[in-house]
Parts: structure tokens; C-alpha cells; sequence
């Protein structure tokens, strides 16, 4: 009898023993130099920031940060590599952290994403970051960032989103930019960014600069190569120059805003080829264009949005923009456009909404949406 409860208290004891094994197993083993860069991280942000409910107060290091499950510490704001040994992305919540971004975030070489969006980090961007060699997603909007963007960040050739809008970032862009192969989508709105336009990514689908002190013409050079690009956002800057038809014309083109600037005159081009443009919106809207209003435009088969308005257009609105099958907004309000406006625009049927106002047109409509504000005094026209 006394032998039986032997052997049955070392099963007991073997089977207890297995399971500790086994979930010893299980457990995170995260990497040293990765615990030690989450403190540094977490210590470089000022603890009065830091607020209760938030993730970083969660980051307690008294257990393993990527341990299973996470009941109470480390419960968000990052995730792990699926062996739980690397954290490989970093995503704050937008808590109101205050503080820098420390340099030793760089030791983290699996990240994949870094998101502190939303925030109130200061101070320069760490040119370390370009030791992120898997880095995907680099997202610093909205913090109070200052300096230039670091050059290193140009070497991260992994890199396919970059987001540093809303902060006050000051002077050019970097000159290798073009290196970034990989990346699809720049946002670098809102900030004080100056000089001209370098050459791009090759793969870019999406480029916003809006609300920069960017100077100087587009050229040709800076796009070329582009037949991705999609989205091309760089209103509110003082570009100048005219606008020649090959920008128009690049073949992946879907929303263009140039508002804002001081563009003096504009070429368009008819588009040619099978589907000819995928051009659905253009805003050039409060710049010095003095040319007639471009009739090409019209041809764009897919172009639903036109502003031209406040600029010095003169001339007739071309006859094209009321037999468009495509425009549904059209606004040409603010400029010294002369005669009557095309038939097709208040036709039976016609659903073109916008502003033809404050010019010198005669014969518009007043009983028409289109013909408000009242057009200028003639005695002004004259």
C-alpha cells in the first residue's frame, strides 16, 4: 500500500513538473537589449505625462514585457515578434505623452512599425533610426518635433510610409529621398519645410507637403519615373512657375491640390492613350494663373472637380465645360472671365454645382446656383 502512494505521488509530482516545463516554455523570453531600450524609452518621456489609465503606465518591468497573457503590465503599446523574444512594433496611444524620443530606440532592430502619433514629443528626430533596418511605418504626426529631417532617414530602404505631419520641422527635403525605393505614401503637411522639390521615391502613390514654405517651379525631374502616383498634395506653399502639360499627364494621376501658391500660368495637354487620364479632382484655386481657362481640360474623361477660382483668368469660359459628360464641380469665381458662360452648364439636366461669381461675365443666369457672387461692377471689368 505504502509503495502504491509512492508511485502515485511521483506521477503526481513528474506531471506537475512536465507542466512547469512546459510553461516555462511558453513564456516570453524577450531580449535584454530590447527590455532595456523599452525603459529607456519609457524614461525619456516625463512622468507627469504619463496618466493612469494609459499605456505606458502599464509598462511595469517587474515581469517580462512579452509574457502571456497580460492581464496588468504591458497591456498595450506594443507587440512582440511571434517567438515573444523582439518587439517589433511600437504604437503609442495618443495619451498626451510629453517628452523626446530617445536615440536608443534604434537598438530595436525588429521594429517594424514606430507610431507616436498624436502626442507631444519635442526635439529632433534621432538620426539613429536608420539602424530600423525592417522599419515599415515610420508615423510622427501631430507632436511639436523640431529640426530638419534627419538625412539617415533616406537610408532606411525598407521604409513604405512616412508620416512627420504637424510638427514644426524646418529646412529642405533630402536630396536622396529617391533612395526610399520601397516607399508608397509621404506626409509631411504642416510643417516648415523650405527650399524645392528633389527628386522622388520611384514607387510613390501619395505625396502631401500641403501648408510648407516650399519655393521654386515643378520640374519635370523630380517626378519622373512616377507612374504610381496618385495623390499629389502641395497647396499652401509659395511654389511658382508655370504648370506644364507633362505633370498633368502623368499616367496614375487621381487628385491634384496646387491651392495656395503663386503659379503664373498653365499648359494642358490632351490626354492620349487608351483611357486617356485618371484625373478626378484639380484644385488651382488662389494662385496669379493669368492664362485663358485651359478648354483641354474638358477632355479629361474622368475629371469631376475643377478649381481655377481666385486666380486672373481672362478670356471666355471655353464652350468644353458644358459639354463635359464627367464635371459635377466647377469653380471659376474670382477672375476677369468675359461673356457668356457655355449653354450646357444650366441645361435641362445639367448637374454642375460650383461658382461662376465675382467675374465679368454677362448673361449668367440669376436665377442659377452657378452665377453667385454677383459678377464684378463693370466699371471695375472695364
Amino acid at each position: 500500500m505504502q509503495n502504491l502512494l509512492f508511485l502515485c505521488l511521483t506521477i503526481i509530482c513528474l506531471s506537475l513538473f512536465h507542466f512547469h516545463t512546459n510553461n516555462i516554455l511558453v513564456q516570453a523570453l524577450t531580449s535584454a537589449s530590447d527590455i532595456a531600450t523599452l525603459k529607456a524609452f519609457k524614461a525619456s518621456i516625463k512622468p507627469s505625462s504619463i496618466t493612469p489609465w494609459s499605456c505606458l503606465a502599464s509598462w511595469n518591468f517587474t515581469i517580462d514585457p512579452c509574457s502571456v497573457p497580460r492581464r496588468t503590465y504591458f497591456i498595450c503599446g506594443f507587440t512582440c515578434t511571434h517567438d515573444s523574444t523582439r518587439i517589433n512594433q511600437i504604437t503609442l496611444d495618443p495619451a498626451g505623452y510629453s517628452g523626446s524620443l530617445t536615440p536608443l530606440i534604434s537598438q530595436l532592430t525588429n521594429l517594424t512599425t514606430l507610431d507616436l502619433s498624436d502626442n507631444s514629443f519635442y526635439g529632433p528626430i534621432p538620426s539613429s533610426l536608420s539602424s530600423l533596418s525592417n522599419l515599415q511605418t515610420l508615423t510622427l504626426r501631430s507632436n511639436s518635433f523640431t529640426g530638419s529631417i534627419p538625412l539617415s532617414i533616406t537610408t532606411i530602404k525598407s521604409l513604405e510610409s512616412l508620416d512627420l505631419s504637424h510638427n514644426s520641422l524646418s529646412g529642405s527635403l533630402p536630396n536622396s529621398m529617391n533612395s526610399l525605393s520601397n516607399l508608397r505614401r509621404i506626409d509631411l503637411s504642416f510643417n516648415k519645410l523650405t527650399g524645392s522639390l528633389p527628386k522622388l521615391p520611384p514607387n510613390l502613390l501619395e505625396l502631401a507637403l500641403k501648408a510648407n514654405s516650399l519655393s521654386g517651379t515643378l520640374q519635370k525631374s523630380s517626378f519622373e519615373g512616377l507612374n504610381q502616383l496618385e495623390v499629389v498634395e502641395l497647396s499652401e506653399n509659395a511654389l511658382a512657375g508655370k504648370l506644364e502639360s507633362w505633370f498633368f499627364l502623368l499616367p496614375s494621376l487621381q487628385q491634384v491640390d496646387l491651392a495656395n501658391n503663386s503659379f503664373t500660368g498653365i499648359q494642358i495637354s490632351r490626354p492620349v492613350g487608351y483611357g486617356g487620364s485618371n484625373l478626378v479632382a484639380l484644385n488651382l484655386g488662389f494662385n496669379k494663373i493669368q492664362d485663358y481657362a485651359p478648354a483641354n481640360l474638358a477632355a479629361y474623361p474622368m475629371l469631376s472637380f475643377l478649381s481655377i477660382r481666385y486666380n486672373l483668368l481672362r478670356g471666355t469660359i471655353p464652350l468644353e465645360y458644358g459639354q463635359s459628360k464627367s464635371l459635377k464641380k466647377l469653380f471659376l469665381d474670382g477672375n476677369f472671365l468675359i461673356g457668356k458662360p457655355p449653354a450646357g452648364l444650366f441645361a435641362a439636366g445639367a448637374t454642375v454645382s460650383g461658382s461662376l461669381g465675382d467675374n465679368c461675365l454677362q448673361g449668367c443666369p440669376v436665377s442659377s446656383q452657378l452665377c453667385t457672387p454677383a459678377q464684378k461692377p463693370s466699371s471695375f471689368c472695364k
